[in-house]
């Protein structure tokens, strides 16, 4: 399988002591449906500069200041997904998702006990979606994709079994995710992470009563395709996210991101959409209630 161009410690270099400025509050909250604050902190520092006692607490006071009142902390391995169902645990704004990620699954010596840790967390309150996973066919090559599919297989049965949302990263593998999904039967509620399909794709999906959650990839100049699928994409089954702390918004791309820097995604899909931003915000609220329950 290939493995990432940069490491970890030279992302965090690159990224280190390089937030954006924050962007005009939204004028009703919203939530980032899709964030790694483990990650963020690790690589990227502390939004807003200088050391910091609590940076979770500063991540999500500067969310809140500009009107994303609401996070969900997404695991892509045992150790952040418990990391992240504590973590919800003290924080009221802040809900959890715990999966193996689809790169990480073959990676694995032991794939049962590792689902068997994930199960373990699901079952806890705060822990509200069964993600990220799905299927990579960009990291990982032919050798691990018949692991990357059975992990994704059992993530999709513990959801089922928990009652949680299922959080799909689908990367290069549009097909494949939704025969799994018709073989295997959907959730109830399935998002599909920083959404990257065409507008054919998204028709499927739309069709099957998924949520599309939308990234910074939204506002690339290069992303007209993206955008031609999130304008189809009925408001009720739209979510917004950073993924952070990669893929942030034009203008800042290439800088770290965070939850504070939602509104910038926001206010390019409701041009994409020909919404009001108002309007826009009110749909991605109640869809994240819908998805994730009440915080």
């Amino acid at each position: 399988m290939s493995e990432p161009t940069e490491s970890r410690r030279e992302r965090a270099a690159r990224r280190a002591g390089e937030f954006p400025p924050a962007p005009e509050p939204l004028p009703r909250p919203v939530l980032d449906s899709h964030t790694h604050l483990d990650i963020t902190v690790s690589e990227a520092g502390v939004p807003g500069g200088g050391p910091a006692d609590d940076p979770v607490a500063v991540a999500i006071t500067l969310a809140a200041k500009v009107g994303v009142d609401r996070l969900v902390q997404v695991g892509v391995d045992v150790a952040s997904s418990q990391w992240g169902a504590d973590t919800a645990d003290r924080y009221p704004a802040v809900l959890a998702t715990v999966a193996l990620h689809p790169n990480e699954a073959p990676r694995l010596d032991d794939l049962d006990e590792a689902l068997r840790e994930i199960e373990s967390l699901a079952a806890r309150d705060r822990v509200r979606g069964i993600g990220e996973t799905g299927m990579d066919f960009f990291r990982t090559g032919d050798e691990g994709r018949a692991t990357q599919e059975e992990s994704f297989r059992a993530h999709i049965a513990i959801a089922k079994r928990y009652g949680r949302t299922l959080v799909i990263h689908d990367r290069d593998a549009h097909s494949d995710v939704l025969r799994i999904l018709d073989d295997e039967g959907a959730p109830e509620r399935v998002v599909l992470h920083c959404f990257s399909g065409d507008a054919d794709f998204a028709r499927e999906c739309v069709r099957r009563g998924y949520l599309l959650s939308f990234a910074g990839t939204v506002t690339f100049a290069s992303a007209n395709a993206l955008r031609e699928a999130a304008a189809l994409t009925p408001l009720d089954q739209i979510l917004v996210e950073t993924d952070a702390p990669y893929l942030t918004p034009t203008p800042h791309r290439g800088r770290p991101n965070a939850s504070y820097l939602i509104p910038l995604t926001v206010r390019a899909l409701a041009a994409t959409t020909g919404s009001d931003v108002d309007e826009l915000c009110a749909a991605i609220s109640a869809n994240g209630d819908r998805a994730f329950g009440p915080w």
